[in-house]
């Protein structure tokens, strides 16, 4: 009896000891440094809170969430989600609702996913850009300072400091709506010419410029991103 007991004492420390490595296998990626009505996960995400690789970060109606990773903050504003990661050593996060805001250091310290686009600091100069993720083919790319790199399918074109682009990930669909609501009715039966779709050749994607006013995601940048060289 007493060894069965030494033999389930063992067992019990060997899967403590696994279970311990496990948990521990994700490292750190941040630390929050201001949430309102936010998660991290299940859980409510607090100021000093450890960000590991694979944490959701969600946060809900007039919720805040903002992190530190390294040369770079990120910032989700409200009814926003995104999953953080590591790319190779920098830090980096996957939208995939609402908006984000990052600021970063140098052109190494963050990367932002978003649908197949990946979004990044064009250079080592402070930068602050925002993506707003509409749906799986379009997003709002907008830079406050600096310029940022958007990069689809190995395909790169630049957004520069102060300007926004509508950034379609659907080229050939798009084009194709669009020059169907230029037809109108024109079609099978109508007498009128249809002609072929327009195709948007070797690009991967499109960015067209938009107007904008105020700050999109209604939240005030905090004065810290927009001081990224002391992130």
């Amino acid at each position: 009896m007493a060894r069965l007991r030494a033999f389930f004492c063992v067992v019990l420390s060997l899967i403590f000891v696994v279970s311990t490595a496990l948990g521990a296998s994700s490292p750190a990626i941040g630390t929050i440094t201001s949430a309102t009505r936010a998660n991290v996960g299940m859980a409510a995400a607090t100021t000093g809170t450890t960000v590991f690789v694979g944490d959701k970060l969600v946060t809900q109606q007039l919720g805040t969430l903002q992190v530190r990773a390294g040369a770079a903050r990120l910032m989700l504003s409200a009814s926003s989600a995104a999953t953080v990661s590591d790319s190779n050593g920098t830090p980096s996060a996957t939208l995939q609702q609402g908006t984000a805001v990052f600021s970063t250091a140098n052109a190494k310290a963050f990367v932002l996913r978003a649908a197949t686009a990946e979004i990044r600091p064009e250079t080592d100069a402070p930068t602050i850009g925002q993506v707003t993720y509409v749906n799986s083919k379009e997003l709002i790319v907008r830079s406050t300072r600096g310029s940022l790199a958007v990069t689809v399918d190995g395909e790169t074109q630049y957004v520069p400091e102060a300007m926004a682009y509508r950034v379609i990930l659907d080229p050939d669909s798009y084009m194709e709506t669009n020059v169907a609501a230029a037809q109108g009715p024109a079609g099978a039966g109508s007498g009128g010419r249809t002609g072929r779709p327009l195709k948007a050749g070797r690009s991967r994607f499109l960015m067209l410029a938009i107007i904008v006013t105020g700050v999109a995601t209604g939240v005030a940048l905090y004065e810290v991103l927009q001081s990224p060289d002391k992130p």
